[in-house]
């Protein structure tokens, strides 16, 4: 029996789960502590988070008022400058309106004396305008009658001639079928004739033959008779057996001859009516060929009229078709100069409104090149004037003061867009002035990104300084060296 005071020594197993017991309560302690941490430090992170922000808000809104009271007092010395410029523009403006007042009285008088002579010299074109046209509908109409006139006459001749040309053609048929009836019918009546005939003489020649042959066949029979007493008496047993194969062997050979002579008379008929049957579809073969050469040369002219009634029509149709399409392209030519010649006329009463007062008074300026130049443009275009050429620069003499005023207008057209492009890259120019500016009164997250001169913050701002340091001299005070304190909080994101 063991002691109770002594301890009773452990065997290995249960060490090694002691030991393994004590391992899982220190990872269970370290886990713990380590949960404790991570939470103090989220509460902490927190904290400084909510701690920034408002120190943050309060700076911002610091800042604010500051910016606001210089702004204030900058925007009451603008406002004074503008009302003092204004004053002074409004002071401009009245007396230009005056003048540009008086002036506008004049041009309106001047304004409507070339409009009323303008308006009659317009007048007076639409006029000439309009009796040039109505001469070229009537000639138009007139042509167009003549050529439908001829057309129609033209159009009844050639259908009187194919009408004339059918009806003889019908005529020559109906003739050629009806003598083809008429030889076709007298050839039947010949050979039915000549049938009649071969059958009558043959009826003549059985019935004669027949006769004889009943006179020979009595003679013979009565001697026969006189025989075949004598014989019968001597043989009436064979006799009766004899005479009953002598009657069928008459009547075969009765029949057979007569057969045989029908057979042979009527091969002979036969042979002969061939004969004329051939010798008549020779003789109607010939003459149907015949008729079928004429039909033939009657149907090739029939297609060739035909196909030159089709041909003309068709050139016809064609000249007719082009007249018409002709016709409407030169009506919708007219209606476009019509239409082009109002819009001209409308476009020019609106430019009417925006001519100055030297396009009003004088609307056609003189060349701007110098006699010189003008003579050395005459050389290089020097050129061979023929008829066409004559005509045209005729033609289009009444248009060199359209085209003086039109180029007048493309050069101030071009000189206004040049003009354009300059005030807009000086616009370009003012806005960037102005938006720096802006930027740096402003405060945003934009502009405090970017470096701005008036961000400061302890005494520097967000500029780049300069690598050179200022050297201290004897006897002044040195400031002291500040630092800007950023948490890491702010920086980084927290992670856990």
């Amino acid at each position: 029996m063991p002691k109770k005071g002594k301890k009773v020594p452990l065997s290995d197993e249960e060490q090694l789960l002691l030991f393994q017991q004590k391992l899982l309560a220190d990872e269970e302690m370290a886990k713990k502590k380590e949960r404790l941490l991570s939470q103090f430090l989220k509460d902490k992170l927190a904290k400084e988070e909510h701690n920034s922000a408002l120190n943050l808000n309060k700076i911002n809104t610091q800042w604010r008022t500051v910016l606001r009271e210089v702004k204030t007092k900058e925007l009451h010395k603008d406002i004074e400058i503008l009302s003092q410029t204004f004053e002074r523009v409004v002071d401009c403006k009245d007396s230009v309106i005056k003048s540009l007042a008086k002036d506008l009285s004049e041009a309106e008088e001047q304004y409507a004396h070339a409009l009323r002579s303008h308006l009659h010299n317009v007048d007076q074109l639409l006029a000439l305008q309009r009796c040039r046209l109505n001469l070229l509908e009537e000639s138009y109409n007139m042509e167009l009658e003549a050529l439908t006139k001829e057309f129609e006459t033209e159009r009844k001749m050639i259908i009187d001639q194919h009408e004339k040309e059918i009806r003889y053609l019908q005529d020559v048929f109906m003739a050629m079928e009806q003598n083809y009836i008429d030889t076709e019918y007298e050839s039947k009546l010949e050979f039915q004739s000549m049938w009649d005939d071969l059958k009558n003489k043959n009826l003549e020649e059985k019935h004669f033959l027949r006769l004889q042959l009943e006179n020979t066949v009595e003679d013979l029979w009565r001697r026969f008779q006189e025989a075949l007493k004598n014989y019968t008496d001597a043989t009436e047993d064979r006799k009766i057996a004899f005479e009953t194969l002598k009657v069928k062997d008459e009547k075969s050979s009765k029949e057979i001859e007569a057969q045989m002579k029908k057979i042979q008379k009527l091969q002979d008929a036969i042979g002969v009516l061939k004969g004329k049957i051939m010798v008549h579809s020779r003789e109607s073969e010939e003459q149907n060929q015949y008729i079928r050469d004429d039909k033939e040369l009657v149907l090739v002219q029939l297609r060739k009229l035909k196909a030159q009634r089709t041909q003309a029509r068709g050139v016809s149709q064609e000249n007719l078709v082009k007249l018409t399409l002709e016709s409407n392209a030169t009506l919708k030519a007219l209606r476009k100069i019509v239409d082009k010649g109002e819009k001209i006329l409308k476009l020019a009463e609106i430019c009417r409104k925006y001519e100055t007062e030297e396009e009003k008074v004088l609307p056609f300026y003189s060349s701007i090149l110098t006699p010189e130049e003008q003579v050395e443009i005459a050389e290089n275009n020097l050129e061979e004037l023929t008829e066409e050429l004559a005509k045209v620069m005729t033609d289009y003499t009444g248009m060199e003061n359209f085209w003086k005023r039109y180029n007048k207008v493309k050069l101030e057209q071009l000189s206004l867009q040049r003009r354009r492009t300059q005030l807009l890259e000086i616009n370009e120019k003012l806005r960037e002035m102005l938006k720096q500016y802006l930027d740096g009164i402003s405060v945003s997250d934009e502009v405090l990104s970017q470096l701005n001169p008036l961000f400061i913050i302890n005494h520097r701002s967000n500029l780049p300084q300069p690598l050179s340091t200022p050297i201290a001299q004897p006897g002044s005070k040195q400031r002291p060296i500040t630092y800007n304190i950023i948490e890491a909080a702010h920086v980084i994101p927290p992670t856990l």
